[in-house]
């Protein structure tokens, strides 16, 4: 069963945050007393020790490691399409879908070269939202219910998980979250997602502006339902499974991360256990994760979601448990200073 399993309402999924697991603060603070006795000068891995004592805490170990590292790319699509902000049609969703299960995608290779296994998951592709212009995008119980299929798919063996995203249209709904979540001008949300031209993303901050106008007033996950989509229920899912079994995650890039505005706005700690993997291209990243109190692990100028710039990021994250584990303190090396 997953966290989700027996909760009956949205305002309920807000609620867990009063019990969810946190980062044990021993085990940081003894991954940082090993980190001072490593034979280094004090501080010069700079965000490398910051992510080693962020994996202790929430492993619960001095010595963090990862064997199981697990990606998970959701796929869905979108009704606000029929407002014409995207210049490919939804089949594209389903075909890039059979192109990630043939191995063919970007994300294949970077999953393979950053040792992580990849699941993708098709969420009822011939069935898309409604449009968010017109009415809300699902209904609680039909958010309820994406949201449990993002939390069953998250596997317990993972000491870590990427989290990534596939389906035509879903960068004018994380414009939305991100708009209905942090206020502020529509336009500095809006970007070319898969290659907008300027025509484009006129109709796409047309519809950004519409819809959240008619939604005006939601607050919480209720935001997720009225202007997210299967695929960003299902990411908030798997952030609340991967917290209940302490399991840090890594959030891709804007529309990613958009999918945990919701979360952020019910109860910012619900994210305490992630880390973004990267900066996207899109211009309403930065703002996003201003807003949301995060720093990415890299900045690469990507902006091509599936999971990408999460699975580069794990290449860091265990470059810096590397160090982290491997290296010899002063004592050990028989170097003075330590």
């Amino acid at each position: 069963m997953s966290i989700l399993s027996d909760i009956p309402t949205l305002a309920a999924v807000a609620d867990l945050a009063r019990s969810l697991p946190v980062a044990d603060a021993a085990a940081a603070q003894a991954a940082r007393a090993r980190q001072a006795s490593l034979t280094k000068p004090p501080g010069s891995l700079g965000r490398l020790e910051e992510l080693a004592v962020f994996m202790a805490g929430w492993q619960r170990l001095e010595r963090p490691r990862i064997d199981k590292a697990k990606a998970l790319v959701f796929a869905g699509n979108h009704g606000v399409c029929a407002q014409g902000v995207n210049p490919f049609p939804q089949e594209v969703t389903a075909q890039m879908v059979a192109n990630f299960e043939a191995g063919g995608a970007a994300i294949n290779q970077l999953c393979r070269a950053s040792g992580a296994d990849l699941t993708v998951v098709a969420l009822d592709l011939d069935r898309p939202t409604a449009d968010i212009t017109q009415a809300p995008a699902m209904s609680e119980p039909e958010t309820l219910a994406e949201m449990r299929r993002g939390a069953e798919a998250v596997s317990a063996e993972a000491q870590v998980l990427i989290l990534g995203e596939m389906g035509i249209g879903n960068s004018t709904i994380a414009a939305a979250l991100a708009c209905a979540g942090f206020g502020g001008d529509v336009q500095g949300w809006i970007g070319r997602g898969t290659g907008s031209d300027a025509a484009g993303l006129a109709r796409k901050a047309d519809a950004v502006r519409r819809a959240c106008a008619r939604h005006a007033g939601v607050q919480g996950l209720g935001i997720l339902a009225a202007l997210g989509g299967r695929e960003q229920a299902a990411i908030c899912g798997a952030v609340l499974e991967a917290r209940s079994r302490r399991i840090p995650v890594l959030l891709d890039g804007f529309i990613c991360t958009a999918a945990t505005a919701p979360l952020h706005a019910a109860d910012p700690k619900l994210l305490d256990h992630c880390l973004v993997g990267h900066v996207s291209r899109e211009p309403g990243h930065a703002r996003l994760l201003e807003a949301m109190g995060k720093t990415p692990v890299l900045s690469l100028d990507m902006a091509l979601g599936e999971g990408s710039g999460a699975a580069l990021a794990l290449g860091v994250l265990r470059a810096a448990l590397e160090c982290h584990n491997g290296m010899a303190t002063f004592a050990q090396a028989g170097v003075a200073g330590g």
